[in-house]
């Protein structure tokens, strides 16, 4: 499997000011990783927050001025789009010397609408000088983002595929083997930005196996140290944290979602166990004694479905320990 950060990018470059900003604000709230917008509202975007900035080259044959934003994208208005032509001569192509210009001195993208056959090779042979490749599919097909990423997958450049909906953001990440390393997301329906955001997220965690266990022993123990970890998100019925005294056998152990007799629900809480303790953080173990504010920590529900969360506060506590052994499958 590969564990690559995927990364999403909000197309933002069309429409009002009041439309394009509905798009971006969704996509910070969201956690994108990007936005395209045009040079004219790179002040603006900063100003609503944090967000790695892609803009389009003003003319792709003069050198741009070096501005606020991040990422400058070479390809819309000339060759990339139909503007132009694109040339029998790649040296005689001014997209591709203008990403000469800037490669390695500013971070760059080579900006190509797939329209046939030659502009996904146009689209390989800017890919030395870049260090993303933005591809539009016009008339989208599986097969050419499949001819691109299978070029590309051993470049250094990144491949960012235009896509319209979470689904399409899915299928371009899955897209052989490799998948592309990013989506660039064109849609006023600030659901599907959140849905891709989510949808996005769940893949990397991926799906952990559980079994039922059949408990076989319960016995009351002296007192210890108990971990109670409180965490950035909130859980619900069936969620919780995979806790255990082996590493290859963990138990999930229920969040505070629902009330007691003793207690109000507290659905960012585990009670996670004693101190000497594993618990998963991801495709690997810690102690829960560890554990400290602003850690990852991750959250699996009763189906297998995980989730990244972020430690808010660790509390270790005396408490009354008991002893539970289980078996599944016939092994304890």
């Amino acid at each position: 499997m590969n564990e690559k950060r995927r990364e999403i990018w909000i197309k933002a470059d069309v429409g009002t000011w009041a439309e394009k900003k509905s798009r971006i604000t969704t996509g910070l709230e969201s956690g994108v990783d990007g936005v395209l917008v045009v040079e004219a509202d790179v002040a603006k975007v900063n100003e609503l927050g944090h967000i790695k900035i892609a803009t389009f080259a003003s003319d792709s044959e003069t050198e741009l001025e070096i501005g606020e934003e991040d990422i400058v994208v070479y390809g819309a208005g000339s060759e990339g789009d139909g503007t132009k032509p694109i040339p029998s001569e790649m040296a005689e192509s001014d997209v591709l010397n203008a990403l000469k210009g800037t490669f390695g001195t500013k971070i760059n993208a080579g900006y190509v609408e797939i329209r046939g056959k030659k502009y996904e090779q146009f689209a390989v042979n800017i890919a030395d000088y870049c260090n993303y490749v933005i591809v539009i599919g016009k008339d989208w097909k599986i097969i050419p983002l499949e001819n691109i990423i299978a070029e590309l997958q051993h470049k250094e450049a990144k491949v960012i595929a235009g896509v319209q909906s979470a689904e399409e953001a899915m299928t371009a990440f899955e897209t052989l083997e490799y998948g592309a390393d990013g989506v660039l997301l064109d849609t006023d329906d600030i659901s599907e930005i959140k849905r891709a955001i989510e949808m996005r997220d769940a893949s990397e965690m991926g799906k952990k196996v559980l079994s039922i266990a059949k408990i076989t022993k319960v016995e009351e123990r002296e007192m210890g140290d108990r971990v109670c970890v409180d965490t950035c998100s909130l859980m619900t019925l069936g969620e919780g944290m995979l806790v255990g005294s082996q590493s290859f056998a963990l138990f999930l152990v229920h969040s505070e979602s629902e009330e007691s007799p003793y207690v109000a629900a507290r659905p960012f809480r585990v009670n996670a166990g004693p101190v000497y303790a594993y618990v998963l953080v991801g495709e690997k173990t810690r102690y829960l004694s560890e554990l400290t504010s602003g850690d990852d920590i991750l959250i699996v529900n009763a189906e297998g479905n995980a989730r990244k969360a972020i430690v808010g506060r660790v509390k270790i506590e005396k408490r009354p320990l008991m002893l539970v052994e289980a078996e599944v499958e016939g092994g304890e």
